[in-house]
Protein backbone atom coordinates (compact mmCIF):
# COMPACT_ATOMS: atom_id res chain seq x y z
CA UNK A 1 0.00 0.00 0.00
CA UNK A 2 2.47 2.65 1.17
CA UNK A 3 4.92 1.95 -1.64
CA UNK A 4 2.08 2.33 -4.16
CA UNK A 5 1.05 5.60 -2.52
CA UNK A 6 4.66 6.78 -2.75
CA UNK A 7 4.78 5.99 -6.48
CA UNK A 8 1.72 8.15 -7.22
CA UNK A 9 2.99 10.88 -4.90
CA UNK A 10 6.04 11.07 -7.18
CA UNK A 11 4.43 10.77 -10.63
CA UNK A 12 1.05 12.46 -9.96
CA UNK A 13 1.68 14.50 -6.80
CA UNK A 14 -1.16 16.99 -7.25
CA UNK A 15 -3.82 14.52 -8.39
CA UNK A 16 -6.70 14.18 -5.94
CA UNK A 17 -6.69 10.92 -4.02
CA UNK A 18 -9.44 11.54 -1.43
CA UNK A 19 -12.52 13.75 -1.32
CA UNK A 20 -14.30 14.17 2.00
CA UNK A 21 -16.88 16.81 2.74
CA UNK A 22 -15.23 20.14 1.78
CA UNK A 23 -11.68 18.80 1.82
CA UNK A 24 -9.54 17.17 -0.85
CA UNK A 25 -6.21 15.44 -0.32
CA UNK A 26 -3.70 14.75 -3.07
CA UNK A 27 -1.48 11.68 -3.31
CA UNK A 28 1.50 13.80 -2.27
CA UNK A 29 -0.30 15.24 0.76
CA UNK A 30 -1.41 11.78 1.87
CA UNK A 31 2.08 10.33 1.51
CA UNK A 32 3.92 13.22 3.14
CA UNK A 33 1.57 13.20 6.14
CA UNK A 34 1.84 9.43 6.47
CA UNK A 35 5.63 9.23 6.61
CA UNK A 36 5.64 12.05 9.14
CA UNK A 37 2.88 10.22 10.99
CA UNK A 38 5.11 7.16 11.03
CA UNK A 39 7.80 9.18 12.80
CA UNK A 40 5.21 10.31 15.35
CA UNK A 41 4.11 6.70 15.95
CA UNK A 42 7.72 5.63 16.44
CA UNK A 43 8.03 8.34 19.09
CA UNK A 44 4.94 6.77 20.68
CA UNK A 45 6.79 3.46 20.89
CA UNK A 46 5.51 1.61 17.81
CA UNK A 47 8.12 -0.71 16.33
CA UNK A 48 8.34 -2.90 13.21
CA UNK A 49 5.97 -5.90 13.31
CA UNK A 50 3.90 -4.38 16.13
CA UNK A 51 0.15 -4.57 15.70
CA UNK A 52 -1.71 -1.28 16.01
CA UNK A 53 -5.49 -1.08 16.34
CA UNK A 54 -7.22 1.43 14.10
CA UNK A 55 -10.73 2.36 15.32
CA UNK A 56 -11.91 5.34 13.28
CA UNK A 57 -15.14 6.19 11.48
CA UNK A 58 -15.31 6.70 7.71
CA UNK A 59 -13.04 9.67 7.17
CA UNK A 60 -9.55 10.39 5.79
CA UNK A 61 -8.08 10.11 9.29
CA UNK A 62 -8.52 6.35 8.90
CA UNK A 63 -6.15 6.38 5.90
CA UNK A 64 -3.65 8.78 7.51
CA UNK A 65 -3.41 6.39 10.44
CA UNK A 66 -3.14 3.23 8.33
CA UNK A 67 -0.40 4.57 6.07
CA UNK A 68 1.45 5.88 9.13
CA UNK A 69 1.29 2.41 10.71
CA UNK A 70 2.74 0.89 7.55
CA UNK A 71 5.46 3.54 7.55
CA UNK A 72 6.67 2.09 10.86
CA UNK A 73 6.77 -1.39 9.40
CA UNK A 74 3.89 -2.27 11.73
CA UNK A 75 0.60 -4.05 10.98
CA UNK A 76 -2.80 -2.34 11.05
CA UNK A 77 -5.71 -3.96 12.92
CA UNK A 78 -8.82 -2.12 11.70
CA UNK A 79 -11.87 -2.36 13.95
CA UNK A 80 -15.25 -0.66 13.91
CA UNK A 81 -15.00 2.79 15.48
CA UNK A 82 -18.03 1.99 17.62
CA UNK A 83 -16.88 -1.49 18.66
CA UNK A 84 -17.37 -2.18 22.35
CA UNK A 85 -17.60 -4.83 25.03
CA UNK A 86 -16.18 -8.33 24.88
CA UNK A 87 -15.64 -8.35 21.11
CA UNK A 88 -13.56 -5.18 21.26
CA UNK A 89 -11.49 -6.38 24.23
CA UNK A 90 -10.91 -9.76 22.62
CA UNK A 91 -9.74 -8.31 19.29
CA UNK A 92 -7.38 -5.82 20.94
CA UNK A 93 -6.00 -8.44 23.32
CA UNK A 94 -5.76 -11.34 20.85
CA UNK A 95 -3.94 -9.20 18.29
CA UNK A 96 -1.37 -8.23 20.93
CA UNK A 97 -1.83 -4.55 20.13
CA UNK A 98 -0.33 -2.07 22.57
CA UNK A 99 -1.52 1.08 20.78
CA UNK A 100 -5.05 2.02 19.73
CA UNK A 101 -5.54 4.90 17.30
CA UNK A 102 -8.96 6.51 17.37
CA UNK A 103 -10.71 9.88 17.23
CA UNK A 104 -11.38 12.21 20.13
CA UNK A 105 -15.11 11.55 20.26
CA UNK A 106 -14.49 7.81 20.89
CA UNK A 107 -11.45 8.06 23.17
CA UNK A 108 -13.15 8.16 26.55
CA UNK A 109 -15.56 5.34 25.70
CA UNK A 110 -12.77 3.12 24.37
CA UNK A 111 -10.63 3.83 27.43
CA UNK A 112 -13.49 2.66 29.63
CA UNK A 113 -14.07 -0.51 27.58
CA UNK A 114 -10.36 -1.34 27.48
CA UNK A 115 -9.60 -0.66 31.14
CA UNK A 116 -7.27 -3.26 32.57
CA UNK A 117 -5.53 -3.88 29.24
CA UNK A 118 -2.03 -2.57 28.69
CA UNK A 119 -2.78 -0.31 25.72
CA UNK A 120 -2.12 3.34 24.93
CA UNK A 121 -4.91 5.31 23.26
CA UNK A 122 -3.98 8.06 20.81
CA UNK A 123 -6.65 10.28 19.31
CA UNK A 124 -7.16 13.37 17.16
CA UNK A 125 -10.31 15.39 16.72
CA UNK A 126 -9.88 15.91 12.99
CA UNK A 127 -7.61 15.48 9.98
CA UNK A 128 -6.39 19.05 10.47
CA UNK A 129 -5.39 18.26 14.06
CA UNK A 130 -3.44 15.19 12.91
CA UNK A 131 -1.65 17.11 10.16
CA UNK A 132 -0.70 19.90 12.58
CA UNK A 133 0.59 17.42 15.16
CA UNK A 134 2.91 15.57 12.76
CA UNK A 135 4.05 18.58 10.71
CA UNK A 136 7.37 19.08 12.51
CA UNK A 137 8.43 15.43 12.49
CA UNK A 138 11.24 14.34 10.19
CA UNK A 139 9.74 11.97 7.57
CA UNK A 140 10.78 8.33 7.75
CA UNK A 141 11.94 6.40 4.69
CA UNK A 142 9.32 4.19 3.12
CA UNK A 143 10.09 0.66 4.38
CA UNK A 144 10.58 -2.24 2.00
CA UNK A 145 7.24 -3.97 1.53
CA UNK A 146 7.71 -7.53 0.28
CA UNK A 147 4.92 -9.69 -1.13
CA UNK A 148 4.63 -11.57 2.16
CA UNK A 149 4.67 -8.47 4.38
CA UNK A 150 1.48 -8.44 6.49
CA UNK A 151 -0.36 -5.14 6.05
CA UNK A 152 -3.54 -5.82 7.95
CA UNK A 153 -5.29 -8.18 10.33
CA UNK A 154 -9.02 -8.10 9.64
CA UNK A 155 -11.26 -9.68 12.26
CA UNK A 156 -14.19 -11.70 10.92
CA UNK A 157 -16.95 -13.62 12.67
CA UNK A 158 -16.55 -17.34 13.17
CA UNK A 159 -18.92 -20.16 14.04
CA UNK A 160 -17.20 -20.52 17.41
CA UNK A 161 -18.44 -17.07 18.45
CA UNK A 162 -15.01 -15.46 18.73
CA UNK A 163 -13.74 -13.45 15.76
CA UNK A 164 -10.66 -14.60 13.88
CA UNK A 165 -7.91 -12.27 12.70
CA UNK A 166 -7.35 -12.76 8.98
CA UNK A 167 -3.74 -11.85 8.12
CA UNK A 168 -3.61 -10.08 4.75
CA UNK A 169 -0.20 -9.82 3.03
CA UNK A 170 0.85 -7.05 0.67
CA UNK A 171 0.50 -9.13 -2.50
CA UNK A 172 -3.09 -10.00 -1.65
CA UNK A 173 -3.97 -6.29 -1.54
CA UNK A 174 -1.99 -5.57 -4.70
CA UNK A 175 -3.53 -8.48 -6.60
CA UNK A 176 -7.13 -7.57 -5.81
CA UNK A 177 -6.46 -4.00 -6.92
CA UNK A 178 -5.18 -5.25 -10.26
CA UNK A 179 -8.10 -7.64 -10.73
CA UNK A 180 -10.80 -5.08 -9.91
CA UNK A 181 -9.21 -2.44 -12.15
CA UNK A 182 -8.80 -4.88 -15.01
CA UNK A 183 -12.24 -6.46 -14.64
CA UNK A 184 -14.14 -3.17 -14.57
CA UNK A 185 -11.84 -1.02 -16.69
CA UNK A 186 -11.09 1.59 -14.00
CA UNK A 187 -8.72 4.40 -15.00
CA UNK A 188 -7.17 7.41 -13.29
CA UNK A 189 -10.22 9.42 -14.39
CA UNK A 190 -12.61 7.40 -12.23
CA UNK A 191 -13.97 8.47 -8.86
CA UNK A 192 -15.16 5.76 -6.47
CA UNK A 193 -17.91 6.58 -3.98
CA UNK A 194 -17.01 4.81 -0.74
CA UNK A 195 -19.62 4.66 2.02
CA UNK A 196 -19.16 1.15 3.43
CA UNK A 197 -17.10 0.99 6.67
CA UNK A 198 -13.40 1.32 5.90
CA UNK A 199 -12.48 -1.36 8.43
CA UNK A 200 -14.12 -3.90 6.09
CA UNK A 201 -12.38 -5.74 3.27
CA UNK A 202 -14.89 -4.50 0.67
CA UNK A 203 -13.92 -0.79 0.60
CA UNK A 204 -10.27 -1.56 1.32
CA UNK A 205 -9.89 -4.02 -1.54
CA UNK A 206 -12.31 -2.72 -4.16
CA UNK A 207 -12.07 1.04 -3.58
CA UNK A 208 -8.77 1.94 -1.90
CA UNK A 209 -6.71 -0.62 -3.79
CA UNK A 210 -8.19 0.52 -7.12
CA UNK A 211 -7.05 4.03 -6.25
CA UNK A 212 -3.56 2.80 -5.41
CA UNK A 213 -3.42 0.74 -8.60
CA UNK A 214 -4.36 3.35 -11.21
CA UNK A 215 -4.30 6.65 -9.33
CA UNK A 216 -8.03 7.38 -9.33
CA UNK A 217 -9.82 9.29 -6.57
CA UNK A 218 -12.11 7.97 -3.85
CA UNK A 219 -14.99 9.90 -2.30
CA UNK A 220 -15.43 8.95 1.35
CA UNK A 221 -18.87 9.25 2.94
CA UNK A 222 -19.39 8.81 6.70
CA UNK A 223 -22.12 6.20 6.12
CA UNK A 224 -24.69 5.00 3.61
CA UNK A 225 -28.08 6.64 3.21
CA UNK A 226 -30.29 7.09 0.15
CA UNK A 227 -30.43 10.88 0.50
CA UNK A 228 -26.70 11.03 1.11
CA UNK A 229 -26.04 8.80 -1.88
CA UNK A 230 -27.91 11.07 -4.27
CA UNK A 231 -26.34 14.21 -2.84
CA UNK A 232 -22.81 12.78 -3.12
CA UNK A 233 -23.42 11.61 -6.68
CA UNK A 234 -24.57 15.10 -7.67
CA UNK A 235 -21.76 16.86 -5.80
CA UNK A 236 -18.73 14.72 -6.63
CA UNK A 237 -19.76 13.07 -9.92
CA UNK A 238 -18.41 9.61 -9.05
CA UNK A 239 -18.22 6.99 -11.76
CA UNK A 240 -18.64 3.95 -9.54
CA UNK A 241 -19.25 2.64 -6.04
CA UNK A 242 -18.83 -0.54 -4.02
CA UNK A 243 -21.81 -2.33 -2.53
CA UNK A 244 -23.23 -5.15 -0.48
CA UNK A 245 -26.58 -6.62 -1.52
CA UNK A 246 -28.64 -4.65 0.99
CA UNK A 247 -27.37 -1.34 -0.45
CA UNK A 248 -28.69 -2.17 -3.92
CA UNK A 249 -31.99 -3.37 -2.46
CA UNK A 250 -32.47 -0.08 -0.60
CA UNK A 251 -31.54 2.01 -3.63
CA UNK A 252 -33.84 -0.07 -5.81
CA UNK A 253 -36.80 0.63 -3.52
CA UNK A 254 -36.07 4.35 -3.48
CA UNK A 255 -35.51 5.08 -7.16
CA UNK A 256 -38.60 4.52 -9.29
CA UNK A 257 -37.22 6.12 -12.46
CA UNK A 258 -33.79 6.31 -14.00
CA UNK A 259 -31.28 8.56 -12.28
CA UNK A 260 -29.29 10.61 -14.75
CA UNK A 261 -25.78 10.77 -13.33
CA UNK A 262 -22.07 10.19 -13.85
CA UNK A 263 -22.30 6.62 -12.50
CA UNK A 264 -21.41 3.79 -14.86
CA UNK A 265 -20.48 0.81 -12.63
CA UNK A 266 -20.69 -0.71 -9.18
CA UNK A 267 -18.93 -3.71 -7.67
CA UNK A 268 -19.69 -6.02 -4.76
CA UNK A 269 -21.57 -9.14 -3.77
CA UNK A 270 -24.93 -10.33 -2.51
CA UNK A 271 -27.24 -8.67 -5.03
CA UNK A 272 -30.47 -10.62 -5.69
CA UNK A 273 -30.85 -11.21 -9.42
CA UNK A 274 -34.09 -9.20 -9.72
CA UNK A 275 -32.57 -6.24 -7.87
CA UNK A 276 -29.43 -6.51 -9.99
CA UNK A 277 -31.42 -6.14 -13.22
CA UNK A 278 -33.66 -3.34 -11.96
CA UNK A 279 -30.95 -1.21 -10.35
CA UNK A 280 -28.79 -1.55 -13.44
CA UNK A 281 -31.48 0.21 -15.45
CA UNK A 282 -32.41 2.75 -12.78
CA UNK A 283 -28.85 3.91 -12.08
CA UNK A 284 -27.43 3.27 -15.54
CA UNK A 285 -24.66 1.11 -14.12
CA UNK A 286 -23.05 -2.21 -14.93
CA UNK A 287 -23.34 -4.35 -11.81
CA UNK A 288 -20.10 -6.29 -11.36
CA UNK A 289 -21.36 -9.03 -9.04
CA UNK A 290 -18.59 -11.11 -7.50
CA UNK A 291 -17.93 -13.79 -4.90
CA UNK A 292 -15.21 -13.76 -2.30
CA UNK A 293 -14.26 -13.58 1.35
CA UNK A 294 -11.73 -11.61 3.37
CA UNK A 295 -9.64 -14.78 3.51
CA UNK A 296 -9.64 -15.25 -0.27
CA UNK A 297 -8.21 -11.85 -1.08
CA UNK A 298 -11.64 -10.27 -1.34
CA UNK A 299 -12.71 -11.90 -4.58
CA UNK A 300 -12.23 -15.21 -6.39
CA UNK A 301 -14.93 -14.90 -9.08
CA UNK A 302 -16.32 -11.80 -10.79
CA UNK A 303 -18.45 -10.65 -13.67
CA UNK A 304 -15.96 -8.66 -15.75
CA UNK A 305 -16.17 -6.68 -18.97
CA UNK A 306 -14.78 -9.69 -20.83
CA UNK A 307 -16.95 -12.37 -19.16
CA UNK A 308 -20.37 -11.37 -17.84
CA UNK A 309 -23.49 -13.36 -17.06
CA UNK A 310 -26.45 -12.00 -15.13
CA UNK A 311 -27.43 -14.07 -12.11
CA UNK A 312 -23.98 -15.56 -11.69
CA UNK A 313 -21.05 -14.40 -9.58
CA UNK A 314 -18.75 -14.65 -12.58
CA UNK A 315 -15.82 -16.81 -13.55
CA UNK A 316 -12.79 -17.59 -11.34
CA UNK A 317 -9.71 -15.38 -11.26
CA UNK A 318 -6.75 -16.73 -13.23
CA UNK A 319 -4.57 -16.77 -10.11
CA UNK A 320 -6.89 -19.11 -8.17
CA UNK A 321 -8.05 -22.68 -8.53
CA UNK A 322 -11.71 -23.14 -7.61
CA UNK A 323 -13.58 -26.43 -7.23
CA UNK A 324 -16.84 -27.69 -5.78
CA UNK A 325 -16.35 -30.45 -3.20
CA UNK A 326 -18.78 -32.88 -1.60
CA UNK A 327 -18.95 -33.53 2.14
CA UNK A 328 -16.00 -35.93 1.86
CA UNK A 329 -13.83 -33.37 0.05
CA UNK A 330 -14.19 -35.10 -3.32
CA UNK A 331 -14.57 -32.88 -6.41
CA UNK A 332 -17.97 -33.02 -8.10
CA UNK A 333 -18.41 -32.60 -11.85
CA UNK A 334 -21.99 -31.33 -11.67
CA UNK A 335 -24.56 -30.21 -9.15
CA UNK A 336 -24.10 -28.26 -5.92
CA UNK A 337 -21.01 -28.47 -3.73
CA UNK A 338 -18.92 -26.47 -1.27
CA UNK A 339 -16.91 -23.66 -2.88
CA UNK A 340 -13.23 -24.36 -2.17
CA UNK A 341 -10.22 -22.44 -3.44
CA UNK A 342 -6.44 -22.35 -3.43
CA UNK A 343 -4.01 -19.83 -4.90
CA UNK A 344 -1.91 -20.37 -7.99
CA UNK A 345 0.44 -17.55 -6.97
CA UNK A 346 2.10 -16.83 -3.65
CA UNK A 347 0.41 -14.53 -1.14
CA UNK A 348 -2.70 -13.64 -3.17
CA UNK A 349 -4.85 -14.79 -0.25
CA UNK A 350 -4.58 -14.83 3.53
CA UNK A 351 -1.50 -16.12 5.32
CA UNK A 352 -3.83 -17.65 7.92
CA UNK A 353 -5.64 -16.71 11.09
CA UNK A 354 -3.49 -14.70 13.48
CA UNK A 355 -2.07 -16.97 16.20
CA UNK A 356 -4.73 -19.60 15.47
CA UNK A 357 -2.84 -22.40 13.70
CA UNK A 358 -5.50 -25.00 14.41
CA UNK A 359 -8.22 -22.82 12.87
CA UNK A 360 -6.00 -22.20 9.85
CA UNK A 361 -5.40 -25.92 9.31
CA UNK A 362 -9.09 -26.72 9.85
CA UNK A 363 -10.13 -24.23 7.16
CA UNK A 364 -7.57 -25.70 4.73
CA UNK A 365 -8.53 -29.38 4.81
CA UNK A 366 -6.85 -31.41 2.06
CA UNK A 367 -4.99 -28.30 0.89
CA UNK A 368 -8.19 -26.49 -0.18
CA UNK A 369 -9.50 -23.44 1.63
CA UNK A 370 -13.10 -24.29 2.54
CA UNK A 371 -15.36 -21.23 2.28
CA UNK A 372 -18.36 -22.85 3.93
CA UNK A 373 -20.52 -21.65 1.02
CA UNK A 374 -22.26 -23.73 -1.62
CA UNK A 375 -22.40 -23.09 -5.34
CA UNK A 376 -22.74 -24.62 -8.78
CA UNK A 377 -21.15 -24.07 -12.18
CA UNK A 378 -22.98 -23.72 -15.48
CA UNK A 379 -21.74 -25.23 -18.73
CA UNK A 380 -19.63 -22.14 -19.48
CA UNK A 381 -17.79 -22.05 -16.17
CA UNK A 382 -19.81 -19.30 -14.45
CA UNK A 383 -20.30 -19.82 -10.73
CA UNK A 384 -23.69 -19.44 -9.05
CA UNK A 385 -23.86 -18.82 -5.30
CA UNK A 386 -26.47 -21.10 -3.69
CA UNK A 387 -26.14 -20.46 0.04
CA UNK A 388 -24.10 -20.99 3.15
CA UNK A 389 -22.98 -24.30 4.52
CA UNK A 390 -21.70 -22.63 7.66
CA UNK A 391 -24.05 -21.29 10.32
CA UNK A 392 -23.10 -17.65 9.91
CA UNK A 393 -25.88 -15.11 9.36
CA UNK A 394 -25.36 -12.60 6.55
CA UNK A 395 -27.05 -9.40 7.71
CA UNK A 396 -26.60 -6.30 5.57
CA UNK A 397 -23.15 -7.38 4.41
CA UNK A 398 -22.01 -8.27 7.94
CA UNK A 399 -21.24 -11.91 8.76
CA UNK A 400 -22.72 -12.54 12.21
CA UNK A 401 -22.00 -15.54 14.41
CA UNK A 402 -25.20 -16.94 15.97
CA UNK A 403 -23.07 -18.45 18.74
CA UNK A 404 -21.79 -14.99 19.72
CA UNK A 405 -25.39 -13.76 20.10
CA UNK A 406 -26.39 -16.84 22.09
CA UNK A 407 -23.49 -16.53 24.52
CA UNK A 408 -24.55 -12.97 25.34
CA UNK A 409 -28.28 -13.72 25.54
CA UNK A 410 -27.68 -16.62 27.93
CA UNK A 411 -26.30 -14.13 30.45
CA UNK A 412 -29.84 -12.75 30.86
CA UNK A 413 -31.26 -14.12 34.13
CA UNK A 414 -34.66 -14.99 32.61
CA UNK A 415 -33.27 -17.09 29.73
CA UNK A 416 -32.78 -20.83 30.15
CA UNK A 417 -31.76 -21.60 26.58
CA UNK A 418 -31.74 -19.84 23.23
CA UNK A 419 -30.67 -20.12 19.61
CA UNK A 420 -30.13 -17.48 16.93
CA UNK A 421 -30.94 -18.04 13.28
CA UNK A 422 -31.04 -16.01 10.08
CA UNK A 423 -34.41 -15.45 8.43
CA UNK A 424 -34.90 -14.04 4.89
CA UNK A 425 -35.14 -10.28 4.51
CA UNK A 426 -35.57 -8.49 1.19
CA UNK A 427 -33.36 -5.58 2.23
CA UNK A 428 -30.65 -7.04 4.48
CA UNK A 429 -30.49 -10.52 2.92
CA UNK A 430 -31.11 -11.98 6.38
CA UNK A 431 -32.48 -10.66 9.67
CA UNK A 432 -31.71 -12.19 13.06
CA UNK A 433 -34.29 -14.16 15.02
CA UNK A 434 -33.66 -15.27 18.59
CA UNK A 435 -35.60 -18.34 19.72
CA UNK A 436 -35.88 -18.39 23.52
CA UNK A 437 -36.72 -20.79 26.32
CA UNK A 438 -37.44 -18.50 29.29
CA UNK A 439 -37.89 -18.97 33.02
CA UNK A 440 -40.18 -15.96 33.05
CA UNK A 441 -41.45 -14.75 29.69
CA UNK A 442 -42.88 -11.52 31.11
CA UNK A 443 -39.60 -10.56 32.78
CA UNK A 444 -37.73 -11.47 29.63
CA UNK A 445 -40.04 -9.30 27.49
CA UNK A 446 -39.58 -6.32 29.78
CA UNK A 447 -35.79 -6.29 29.88
CA UNK A 448 -34.31 -8.28 27.01
CA UNK A 449 -33.93 -5.59 24.34
CA UNK A 450 -32.25 -3.15 26.68
CA UNK A 451 -29.95 -5.91 27.92
CA UNK A 452 -28.89 -6.89 24.39
CA UNK A 453 -28.42 -3.24 23.37
CA UNK A 454 -25.84 -2.88 26.14
CA UNK A 455 -24.03 -6.09 25.21
CA UNK A 456 -24.13 -6.36 21.40
CA UNK A 457 -23.22 -4.01 18.55
CA UNK A 458 -26.21 -2.88 16.50
CA UNK A 459 -25.62 -5.24 13.56
CA UNK A 460 -25.74 -8.26 15.92
CA UNK A 461 -28.98 -7.39 17.75
CA UNK A 462 -31.93 -9.68 16.91
CA UNK A 463 -34.97 -8.13 15.31
CA UNK A 464 -37.32 -11.06 15.93
CA UNK A 465 -37.98 -12.95 19.17
CA UNK A 466 -39.86 -16.19 19.62
CA UNK A 467 -40.62 -18.03 22.86
CA UNK A 468 -40.71 -21.83 22.79
CA UNK A 469 -40.59 -24.67 25.31
CA UNK A 470 -37.53 -26.38 23.85
CA UNK A 471 -34.69 -25.69 21.42
CA UNK A 472 -34.39 -28.50 18.83
CA UNK A 473 -31.05 -30.30 19.28
CA UNK A 474 -29.30 -33.48 18.24
CA UNK A 475 -28.46 -36.32 20.63
CA UNK A 476 -25.09 -34.67 21.17
CA UNK A 477 -26.82 -31.38 22.04
CA UNK A 478 -25.97 -29.53 18.84
CA UNK A 479 -28.61 -26.99 17.83
CA UNK A 480 -30.58 -28.06 14.75
CA UNK A 481 -30.79 -24.61 13.21
CA UNK A 482 -32.67 -25.79 10.15
CA UNK A 483 -35.61 -26.59 12.44
CA UNK A 484 -35.69 -23.22 14.22
CA UNK A 485 -37.71 -21.44 11.53
CA UNK A 486 -40.24 -24.29 11.52
CA UNK A 487 -41.20 -23.89 15.20
CA UNK A 488 -44.72 -22.84 16.11
CA UNK A 489 -45.41 -19.82 18.27
CA UNK A 490 -45.84 -16.06 18.14
CA UNK A 491 -42.92 -14.14 16.72
CA UNK A 492 -42.36 -10.67 18.13
CA UNK A 493 -41.03 -8.03 15.73
CA UNK A 494 -39.07 -5.39 17.64
CA UNK A 495 -39.62 -2.85 14.84
CA UNK A 496 -43.42 -2.98 15.15
CA UNK A 497 -44.67 -1.00 18.16
CA UNK A 498 -47.50 -3.43 18.93
CA UNK A 499 -45.00 -6.28 19.03
CA UNK A 500 -42.26 -4.56 20.92
CA UNK A 501 -40.09 -6.35 23.48
CA UNK A 502 -38.97 -3.56 25.78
Amino acid sequence: MLDQLKAFAEVRPDATMVCYEDAQYSFAQMYKASIKGAAWLMRCGVRPDDRVVLAVSNRPLFLFYWFSILGCGAVAVPLAHDAFGDTLRYSVSQSGSRVVLTETMEQQRLAQDLRGLSVALKAFESEAAFLAAVEDYEPVCCPKIASHTPLGILYTSGTTGLPKGVVIPAESYRAIGRKIVEGIGITERDRILTFLPLHHANPQMYSLMSSLTVGCAIVIAPKFSVSGFQMLVERYQPTGFTFVGSVLSILNKHFTTRLSSSLRWCVGGGAPHAVWCEISAKLGVTVHELYGMTETGGMVTMNTRAAYREGSVGRPRDDFDLVLLDDDDNPISSGIGEICVRPKRAYVMTMGYFEKPEETVKASSNFWFHTGDRGRFDEDGYLYFIGRKKELIRRGGEMVSPVAIELVALKHPAIIDCAAVGVPDEILDEEIQLVIVAKDQVACCQTLQGFLANELPKHMRPRYFQFVTEIPKTATQKIQRFKLTQLQGTIFDSQIPSHMIS
